[in-house]
């Protein structure tokens, strides 16, 4: 469900087929963030209209060394609940295995049903060859340190938004289901919100989307983080042509940084 309002942008095109034996080792890079460590834990309660439809989770644990770099092993899980469970049944899981010191996937799972379709998807990323293979072992040329579904949320909270003034576009290069999507955010302003869980100072942004796929318009989508050093995303509210999905924070723990709580 979540995903499928992150999917809703410009530019998607098609990967090219590559051996990537044959390509040079070009290197890893090194970011420097502080925004969020293992041990994190996001929970998220779903609502779709009136409905609570369905929860999400995040959590960030110690990975494995992978080509000799530490890494994060960080899982998503969503399901729905309730009388959506009825009738919608939704069962998500999502890996990706995230360099620490340079914030990009080595490997990204997904296994999900949703309603009774089924995703299948297991990329291995050769970034310092950009490149990847899919599960089917076929190999393809990538961008720069490209990102999947998830490590895309967490890189995104490196970056530096404290200059941000309204209209500036940040864009995250991304892979969704074997297309890649130069993944556009545009930078509103800063507002105080209340949720359940409290109230927060927060930047807010509107993605850019595909107009008449799931959106009406681009300000259908709307999405706050903490105005802190976590950058958390604590809100996101959707209008799409069959009625509205909000999703909002219920549960953090494991934060590295104090919240921007007000």
């Amino acid at each position: 469900m979540v995903c499928l309002l992150a999917c809703q942008v410009f530019g998607q095109r098609k990967p090219v087929e590559a051996k990537l034996d044959n390509l040079p080792k070009l290197g890893f890079r090194t970011l420097n963030q502080t925004a969020f460590t293992s041990g994190e834990r996001l929970e998220y309660l779903i609502h779709y209209g009136f409905i609570d439809a369905g929860n999400a989770i995040l959590e960030v644990k110690e990975g494995e060394s992978i080509h000799g770099r530490e890494s994060y092993k960080i899982i998503g899980t969503g399901k729905s609940l309730g009388s959506f469970d009825w009738f919608f049944k939704v069962r998500d899981h999502y890996e990706t295995h995230l360099d620490k010191a340079g914030i990009f996937p080595h490997r990204f799972i997904r296994e999900c049903d949703e309603g009774g379709y089924q995703i299948h998807q297991d990329y291995t990323f050769y970034q310092d060859k950009r490149g990847y293979k899919d599960r089917l072992g076929k190999t393809y040329l990538a961008p720069d340190f490209i990102q999947d579904m998830i490590s895309a949320f967490y890189f995104a909270r490196t970056m530096n938004f404290s200059n941000a003034t309204y209209g500036d576009i940040f864009t995250i290069q991304t892979l969704v289901d074997d297309e890649y999507y130069p993944l556009k955010i545009k930078f509103i302003g800063r507002e105080e919100i209340s949720i359940k869980s409290g109230k927060y100072r927060c930047l807010k942004f509107a993605p850019v989307v595909q107009k008449g796929r799931v959106f009406k318009k681009e300000e259908d989508l709307s999405v706050w983080i903490t105005d802190d050093k976590n950058l958390i995303p604590v809100l996101a509210q959707a209008k799409i042509l069959v009625g509205s999905i909000k999703l909002e924070l219920i549960k953090s723990s494991g934060l590295r940084n104090p919240q921007a709580k007000s």
